[in-house]
């Protein structure tokens, strides 16, 4: 039973990947100081200037100018760092949002963010991010 338990998984994570998921965990990471990382790798893409002043699904309003980001499943409040795998930039936001709201994309940063990774005007990029906390 725990055979066929395996193999059916397995199958379902070869399903999940070869339908060009844009979601690929990369699993956990231990730090030195012993604070473990959620990584994974895909598509970012930034806020429009008209969200800002509306609210997020956290309930704070978001600001053009802050470091914060939308992510499906990150709880509020968690740190991350997301690195820009074609520029080698990175930048630390605070999850604040529910999104991305397109299948193609798992995080969406803020426009400072935006700028701070080289994404602006790009529209999206390759993007690694680490959930450390």
């Amino acid at each position: 039973m725990k055979i066929r338990m395996h193999m059916i998984s397995a199958v379902l994570i070869a399903i999940f990947l070869a339908a060009g998921s844009p979601y690929h965990a990369m699993g956990k990471e231990k730090a030195d100081s012993g604070t473990t990382f959620h990584i994974a790798e895909g598509r970012a893409s930034y806020y429009a200037d008209r969200f800002h002043g509306k609210r997020t699904a956290s309930g704070e309003k978001f600001s053009l100018l802050e470091y914060t980001a939308a992510h499906r499943s990150l709880p509020f409040g968690t740190t991350v760092r997301v690195t820009n795998l074609d520029n080698g930039r990175n930048v630390t936001v605070r999850i604040n949002d529910r999104g991305p709201h397109l299948r193609n994309r798992i995080i969406d940063v803020s426009p400072a963010a935006a700028k701070e990774l080289g994404l602006l005007g790009k529209g999206t990029t390759h993007v690694r991010i680490e959930a450390m906390n």
